[in-house]
């Protein structure tokens, strides 16, 4: 994955760990859909996605503006969406269990999709999130190894 060697998450942290991870595979996937590498590079984007909402519901200031229901799950990302949804932090511009069904697919096969049009609605959501806007300059260089 594109944090691989780059990031120690544990030392930075519950907020400042996944944010940072969010961000690398947000650079890490863009390149990989540019490459050609749909499935690789959708894959890497929905860990994006999941440690942003990770990110954003482990701030204090954050969770404690959360409409959550008795009994949730804050450690499973349908859930951890769904109350993003619910308490107005995220919109209704990209339907979730349509993008994990197309990561299931992605992780078993190359997949042939619009790609420019996931991405436009990944990135409101990762604005909504506060994973964007970011200075990519500020990140640590890529390793080639990463893929």
């Amino acid at each position: 994955m594109p944090h691989f060697g780059l990031m120690d998450e544990d030392a930075l942290g519950p907020v400042e760990g996944p944010l940072m991870r969010a961000r690398l595979h947000i650079r890490g996937g863009k390149r990989r859909l540019r490459e050609g590498k749909v499935s690789a590079g959708i894959v890497t984007l929905y860990d994006s996605l999941v440690c942003g909402m990770e990110s954003y519901a482990a701030r204090e200031e954050n969770r404690k503006k959360l409409l959550l229901r008795e009994g949730e799950n804050l450690k499973d990302e349908k859930t951890l969406f769904a109350v993003l949804r619910r308490s107005g932090v995220l919109d209704d511009s990209l339907d979730f269990i349509e993008f994990e069904k197309l990561v299931t697919r992605a992780l078993d096969e190359e997949v042939n999709v619009d790609w420019k049009e996931l991405l436009a609605r990944l990135e409101r959501a990762f604005t909504q999130l506060g994973v964007m806007p970011f200075d990519e300059e500020k990140l640590p260089p890529e390793k080639p190894g990463t893929f």
